[in-house]
């Protein structure tokens, strides 16, 4: 019984009870959990996005239908994918490589509906997605591509060639990556190789036209449409080539100074050996030197294949292989296959298909032209092509477009024949241009006797066409031009070149030409001029047609005017670069027509922008005379303010040099600038008004554009602060070129001789033509100079007429504030240099004659004077005077309280004069 009570005790029953939760145990698991909602509403959004409207199908869905077996599902699934990525073009980058490939594997479709709408969604793609985004996925666009090109489907090939625009107008330098297999679709597109038994031993199998009579158009019409894509293609090429000089009048790799750029030097900054200047032959932007070695490119380290059309073997390669295919075209669509009776005359089609022949030819030329040994591979050209161009392409040569011409119902007796007329229109003459380009490429000097023949042909439609081209755009008259000089340089003698000169010139003559033309003419003509003055004296034999055009551009400039200032410019450095070499015919023709160019109204000078204002200012200096006329034109042209500061201070650094002032070692040209007229010049820029401007001046009363006082005849017209401001640096000029003249006593009396004759006497005085007085006076004066009687009276009427301007001066009238630093301190320095003056003008200061509300005015002024270190001394001298002003300022205020201004006035006096103090005091005084 103990027992079984201890075994109870250990293991005893938990009673529970009714009403009450059991206990939880100790190693009990705990199941709770807690839930919180998720909102994702941008993720909810965009799968909202991805479905189409029509059709509720998203991108996914669109693309896994791309692969369904009906071309109605295919086709719908398309464009259904343009409709969505056209609403929602973010979707374009995140399946962008799923896109693409999806739609470039269907290039190759049997349907021709699922092509066209693959066709348009690329186009649409195009648009969107740029050249570096696809660059990755290319190879695989390209490989579909060159499958749809090649594919045994006549419909394949023929919507080929609509992909093959769309990635040639949007991605071209990516397709010529590829240009080694493109190329080899384009020729199995229209030809076939030649594989009968006598060709298979050979190494190289020859190609030649296909025919396919299951194509929708001709064998012709098919021809073209690849042609014209080709020729795409290739254009590609060259635009993506940097190394390929442009048609036309492009310079050439046989000048020796062509492309050199000057080297723009700092004089400030080379100045006192601080730096070395390093020079290059040919310098420029990309200074050359002469080495034998030469550093290889990093295309010569890459594959064949991969170098495409920079390779010369490829290039060679294809070459090979198109010309004879190409040839093969141009006979079944030349005139003598159509129709012998017609001759040179070409119907529509057969034009463009030959056009599209040579304009193949003439981009291969330019390609053969980047390569290394340029000149082995026109050799090459020449020994394999030549016989066959001259047999076919120069046979028919010129070409006509046929016109046909249907007679009206009255003339019905002459039937409904047709009349075959050549077309006076421009269509043909871009086929007669590119194949001219294409021969004169394969001649030279040396093969000019064995070529003159079809030459002679070509120099006789060239000079032709130049004197009937009233109805030339800018790129027929480009590649005629470029024919042009390609003649000139194949044969240099001036019997062969003058015609072509003179029938360029005859264009050139013509009105109404559009700017391109114009433009293209005058580059020729400065070209040839440029060439002709690179011969030395002893061979070079002036070319009158040119010598007459350069004569009548200084004409031409003048009437020109501000109508064209592209055409000025262009103009003016053809002019430039002539007048510095010299010639004489534009000398002569520049100085006949120098008043009409610098006249200060209506001129060109004043009618051109900034830069070309200063290259014509640049000009004056190689003028053979200047006579006073033209010097008056200049001057006023300076003062005038329409054109800058400091290009009218260029001007009259330019006149000095030409003067007998310039202080040249060597002998100058003679009586190019008479001293009398050149004094007259500097005189009339200082004075910064004609004449008659000054006499009209004399009328004017009252403010605000006149300042006067009652102690000074002299009233001064205000200048506006622009018309101020330029007047005072064109002085600042004009006194420095007097300074720089050797007798400055003579050159003072000159000076004052024109003071007195012109502005002494005068009642109305502009504030910059005072101002610049003053400042001529300080720079010249010297010991030697003697000053007259009148010209003291008048400098005294202006120093005091600008100082009482000065102290009267309104500090809200921001205008003439900015006035006060320049006047001040040409008076103060007058007055400091000349005490004559000093003393005259404080004579003159009679107070008793003004009204009370000037007094204060001569008070400050009075006391400034003193305050002055420069002037002190020159005060204690006038002491007297200085006295006696301020007595009969007390006489006029007697009886009345004194003013402040007053007291300063008697403070001034007692401390400055009074007391005679000894120092120099303070130099200057802000008042």
């Amino acid at each position: 019984m103990t027992k079984k009570r201890k075994h109870q005790e250990d293991f005893q029953k938990v009673k529970l009870k009714v009403g009450k939760k059991k206990p939880k145990l100790e190693n009990a698991t705990d199941t709770t959990f807690k839930t919180k909602t998720i909102q994702i509403p941008e993720q909810l959004k965009e799968d909202g996005l991805l479905t189409a409207q029509n059709r509720k199908l998203n991108i996914k869905d669109l693309l896994s239908q791309m692969h369904h077996y009906s071309p109605g599902v295919k086709q719908n699934a398309l464009l259904g994918l343009k409709e969505l990525l056209s609403q929602y073009p973010f979707i374009i980058d995140a399946h962008l490589s799923s896109i693409i490939s999806e739609v470039a594997a269907v290039f190759t479709d049997k349907d021709a509906g699922v092509r066209g709408a693959a066709v348009h969604l690329l186009q649409f793609l195009a648009s969107k997605i740029r050249a570096e985004q696809i660059a990755p996925f290319f190879p695989l666009v390209s490989a579909h591509l060159s499958s749809a090109m090649t594919h045994i489907s006549v419909g394949i090939q023929e919507d080929s060639l609509k992909v093959l625009d769309v990635l040639l107008e949007a991605y071209p330098a990516l397709l010529t990556d590829r240009s080694v297999i493109l190329l080899k679709n384009f020729v199995e597109l229209i030809s076939h190789q030649q594989l009968s038994k006598r060709l298979k031993s050979r190494e190289k199998l020859s190609w030649m036209l296909s025919v396919n009579p299951n194509r929708r158009v001709t064998s012709q019409q098919w021809r073209l449409n690849v042609l014209i894509r080709l020729k795409k293609f290739l254009q590609a090429v060259v635009d993506g080539s940097n190394e390929i000089e442009d048609e036309g009048l492009q310079e050439q790799k046989d000048s020796p100074h062509s492309g050199r750029n000057p080297i723009c030097i700092s004089w400030k900054v080379h100045a006192n050996n601080q730096q070395h200047i390093q020079l290059y032959e040919n310098g420029g932007l990309r200074p050359k030197i002469n080495s034998s070695f030469r550093l290889r490119s990093l295309a010569s380290v890459m594959d064949s294949a991969e170098k495409g059309l920079s390779s010369a073997e490829n290039l060679k390669g294809f070459i090979e292989i198109i010309i004879p295919l190409l040839i093969e075209c141009w006979i079944e669509a030349s005139p003598a296959q159509s129709a012998p009776i017609l001759g040179n005359l070409l119907e529509s089609d057969s034009q463009q298909l030959m056009q599209q022949v040579l304009s193949i030819i003439h981009l291969l030329w330019k390609l053969t032209k980047r390569q290394d040994e340029t000149y082995k591979m026109e050799v090459w050209l020449r020994m394999n092509y030549l016989v066959d161009f001259k047999h076919h392409f120069m046979r028919s040569f010129p070409y006509y477009l046929q016109e046909t011409v249907r007679h009206k119902k009255k003339d019905s007796w002459k039937g409904n024949k047709c009349c075959m007329t050549p077309s006076n229109s421009v269509d043909h003459l871009l086929l007669n241009l590119t194949l001219c380009d294409i021969m004169v490429s394969l001649a030279s000097a040396s093969t000019l006797q064995a070529d003159s023949g079809w030459l002679d042909m070509i120099r006789k439609f060239v000079t032709d066409t130049l004197q009937d081209g009233s109805r030339l755009n800018s790129k027929q008259v480009n590649r005629l031009l470029g024919v042009t000089w390609r003649l000139m340089q194949i044969q240099q003698n001036k019997v062969a070149t003058e015609p072509l000169i003179k029938a360029v010139y005859t264009l050139y003559q013509q009105r109404n030409l559009l700017l391109p033309v114009r433009t293209l003419l005058l580059k020729f003509f400065s070209r040839v001029y440029q060439k002709e003055d690179l011969r030395t004296q002893r061979i070079r034999s002036r070319s009158k047609v040119l010598s007459r055009w350069l004569a009548g551009l200084p004409q031409q400039l003048a009437l020109l005017g501000l109508r064209n200032p592209e055409l000025s410019n262009q103009l003016i450095d053809i002019i430039h670069s002539a007048a510095s070499r010299s010639n004489k015919e534009l000398l002569q023709s520049l100085q006949a027509t120098a008043d009409q160019i610098y006249d200060p109204l209506d001129g060109t000078l004043v009618l051109l922008p900034a830069e070309a204002q200063r290259r014509l200012v640049q000009l004056v200096y190689f003028l053979p005379c200047l006579p006073a006329s033209l010097l008056a034109c200049l001057s006023r042209c300076c003062i005038m303010g329409r054109m800058s500061s400091e290009l009218a201070a260029t001007l009259i650094g330019i006149l000095r040099m030409r003067s007998s002032f310039a202080g040249w070692k060597c002998q100058v040209q003679d009586n190019s600038v008479n001293d009398v007229d050149y004094f007259s010049f500097l005189f009339s820029t200082l004075i910064g008004f004609s004449r008659e401007e000054l006499t009209s001046l004399q009328g004017l009363r009252g403010k605000p554009h006149i300042s006067q006082t009652q102690l000074s005849p002299v009233r001064l017209y205000l200048t506006d602060l622009d018309q101020f401001l330029h007047h005072w640096a064109v002085t600042e000029m004009i006194c420095h070129s007097l300074s720089t003249i050797p007798s400055q006593s003579q050159c003072f009396d000159i000076l004052q001789t024109g003071i007195c004759k012109y502005l002494v006497g005068l009642v109305v005085i502009p504030d910059s033509t005072a101002g610049s007085v003053l400042c001529a006076i300080n720079k010249l004066l010297d010991q030697a100079c003697i000053l007259s009687e009148n010209l003291h009276k008048f400098l005294a009427s202006c120093c005091y007429s600008l100082l009482y301007f000065l102290l009267t001066l309104d500090k809200e009238d921001a205008e003439h504030v900015q006035k006060r630093d320049m006047l001040w301190g040409s008076c103060i320095s007058a007055l400091a240099l000349l005490p004559r003056l000093l003393r005259v003008m404080l004579q003159s200061l009679q107070v008793s004659r003004i009204c009370r509300e000037e007094l204060p005015v001569v008070a400050q002024l009075l006391r400034l004077l003193m305050q002055h270190g420069q002037l002190r001394s020159h005060m204690m001298t006038n002491e007297f005077l200085v006295q006696q002003i301020i007595k009969d300022i007390m006489t006029l205020k007697s009886g009345e309280v004194q003013e402040q201004w007053l007291t300063d006035l008697h403070y001034c006096f007692n401390i400055y004069l009074a007391s005679h103090p000894q120092g120099p005091g303070p130099m200057n005084t802000v008042y």
